[in-house]
């Protein structure tokens, strides 16, 4: 079998950082200052500093901004058509970010045969993978692949489909983006679960490049996990009012659990370099629990979860770009991501 490479990953977020200003409004949002009080307590334990998008918290100076006061107005908040609005408004200008720091030129461009767009978050048709090739001039005939609602794993999924694209063209890449706005489905409620749950997502966009070229991490091999007796634990269902995500407290509980029980199998004392889907700094700490890890081991996913929160199919990603950046020849690594299953998805590789 021929040898597949993700030779290089950008990353972009929207230019508003609204964590801390969410904090304030989430907190003016809950009645019960029981339940405030809580709230305030699991803020200070999330290790989440900045999550960014695209609505800001002041008066917009440019036409094309969106200011959140008007978005999010208390009992009136917008509609699913008036998401999808705002996500086919803001989520191509992320994706040209992406795409202008991935910086494709030439044959490199030339050799772009095949587009995946991975997200769960917003949808419209035609999409962003006409987007895609329209920004980069790509041909018309450019292959097109739509990854949807498949959550934060999905861009284990995309790389994996961009493995068996390569080996079967191996004289073609895949362009591979991973784009969640999901700052556009917060809700109105008094559910401090669901509150919390919104507390730790953010907005992000990575690119990457997919080929044959001996360049960067070296696909080895995937394998997928679903979790027994889990599968309402993790949600994700279109409704009236944006997407209704419930995300139950006993997520990483179970995943501390299946992880030791496969630990034998994904044998963690051969894995130099983790990737680990930063779901939040409970899930972090049952993986690191679960493998029997050292707190080095997940430092690069610790730092994203800091610095921009969970971005949904983006967030692995983002922690893979970081290791590439430190990545020494011949290291090994694993990358896992979580979502609705539950579903564990992981990617095997090593440094080149």
């Amino acid at each position: 079998m021929a040898s597949i490479f993700l030779n290089r990953i950008a990353t972009a977020v929207p230019e508003h950082d609204v964590h801390r200003a969410f904090v304030e409004y989430a907190e003016q949002m809950l009645c019960d200052e029981r339940r405030r009080a809580l709230f305030r307590r699991m803020v200070s334990k999330s290790d989440v500093e900045h999550r960014f998008s695209p609505l800001q918290l002041t008066k917009p100076t440019k036409a094309d901004e969106a200011d959140a006061h008007d978005v999010y107005i208390p009992g009136s908040f917008p509609s699913t058509a008036k998401r999808m609005e705002l996500f086919e408004r803001f989520a191509p200008t992320l994706v040209a970010n992406a795409l202008d720091r991935l910086g494709l030129a030439g044959e490199e461009r030339k050799q772009v045969r095949h587009v995946i767009v991975t997200c769960c978050t917003g949808l419209y048709a035609p999409g962003l993978d006409f987007f895609v090739i329209d920004h980069l001039g790509l041909a018309p005939s450019t292959e097109r692949t739509m990854i949807g609602f498949m959550g934060c794993y999905a861009a284990i999924n995309g790389l994996k489909q961009a493995r068996h694209i390569v080996r079967s063209e191996p004289r073609e890449s895949v362009l591979m983006v991973n784009l969640e706005l999901c700052s556009l489905h917060l809700n109105e409620t008094q559910n401090l679960e669901e509150m919390l749950s919104f507390l730790i997502f953010g907005d992000g966009c990575a690119a990457s490049l997919i080929s044959g070229e001996p360049v960067g991490l070296e696909i080895d091999g995937f394998r997928a996990m679903q979790l027994d007796g889990t599968r309402k634990l993790i949600t994700w269902r279109i409704g009236d009012l944006g997407f209704d995500m419930m995300l139950s407290g006993r997520v990483p509980r179970e995943i501390a659990k299946e992880l030791r029980a496969q630990s034998d199998s994904l044998q963690p004392r051969d894995v130099d370099l983790w990737a680990v889907h930063p779901g939040g700094r409970s899930v972090l700490d049952a993986v690191q629990d679960g493998l029997g890890l050292c707190p080095e081991a997940l430092r690069a996913s610790r730092r994203v979860l800091s610095e921009f929160g969970n971005m949904s199919s983006a967030s692995v990603m983002f922690v893979l770009h970081d290791l590439m950046g430190k990545a020494q020849p011949g290291q090994r690594g694993c990358a896992i991501s979580f979502g609705p299953g539950i579903t564990a998805e992981t990617m095997r590789f090593h440094a080149i």
